[in-house]
């Protein structure tokens, strides 16, 4: 089959400018990064030690699937992230759909001292090279597409640079391929991208897949301090969380909404005694 076929075009359209970008960098003779990560599962620990919900906020001025756009600083947006209590970030580096940047992620990195995960369409070894994360993101379907570097070799190829990797899934199948690559970091995304529709029964449906000594993050879909909690009790370790964060439409407040999904667990565990309170 075509390398394009099964994904919505908007995605199609990301998926071809990454090629284009990863061209380039090939071109480029860039050098080689060399990361000294800070740990996203001890970050992620911390947070639950502090009674947090491990979230892991995206600094994301624009998408394909939102709309309007934030046009705040990136570090200011970012610092207000970790104010509110997230456990890492991830920031956009793709240009042309999410108005990301290199130099956005090098600037916020410099600014916190939380785990920041760089998040683009990496379907090249020459792309790890564009500049120093924590982590980086490898979405499986995007692999399964391109048809040329190995999952298992771009991981290995991330790692030998001192990343941690993020393994992106969908489905049960995928998560297979992962685990057999070797990821210790898997998300599941909600959003199906052959549609681009979310639903948050497919992390439900696909969590269980994942062995237990794997980190698991719920992506996509989650907006509510409801969906923070049924993430969380279906299994995920911690939670990505863009727009509901951004709402690039309404210009709200980040670390509010920070806060409220950081905190989801703790209010919905108050919530419940007042009512037994009530009852009693």
């Amino acid at each position: 089959m075509s390398t394009d076929d099964g994904i919505a075009p908007k995605v199609r359209s990301i998926l071809d400018a990454a090629r284009e970008r990863a061209a380039a960098r090939g071109g480029a003779g860039g050098e080689r990064v060399e990361v000294d990560a800070r740990s996203l599962p001890a970050a992620f620990e911390r947070a639950e030690a502090d009674g947090r919900v491990p979230l892991v906020a995206e600094v994301k001025p624009t998408s394909p699937t939102t709309e309007g756009e934030r046009t705040d600083d990136p570090v200011e947006l970012a610092e207000s992230m970790v104010a509110g209590g997230a456990a890492a970030l991830s920031v956009l580096t793709e240009p042309e759909h999410f108005g990301g940047s290199t130099d956005a992620l090098e600037q916020i990195r410099a600014a916190v001292d939380v785990p920041v995960l760089r998040k683009d369409f990496v379907v090249r070894e020459a792309q790890l090279d564009a500049v120093e994360a924590d982590v980086v993101l490898l979405i499986v379907r995007f692999l399964d597409e391109e048809r040329t570097d190995d999952l298992a070799d771009l991981l290995a190829a991330a790692r030998e640079r001192g990343f941690q990797v993020l393994v992106e899934t969908h489905t049960a199948e995928e998560v297979e391929r992962a685990v057999a690559a070797g990821a210790e970091i898997i998300g599941v995304n909600n959003r199906d991208l052959a549609r681009l529709e979310v639903d948050l029964g497919t992390f439900e449906t696909v969590a269980p897949e994942v062995p237990e000594n794997v980190t698991l993050i719920a992506e996509s879909g989650i907006a509510t301090t409801n969906d923070a909690v049924r993430m969380r009790e279906a299994g995920a370790d911690a939670l990505l969380v863009g727009s509901a964060i951004m709402d690039a439409a309404g210009g709200s407040d980040v670390e509010a909404n920070t806060r409220r999904l950081a905190t989801a667990e703790s209010d919905a565990t108050a919530e419940t005694a007042t009512e037994a309170d009530t009852q009693s």
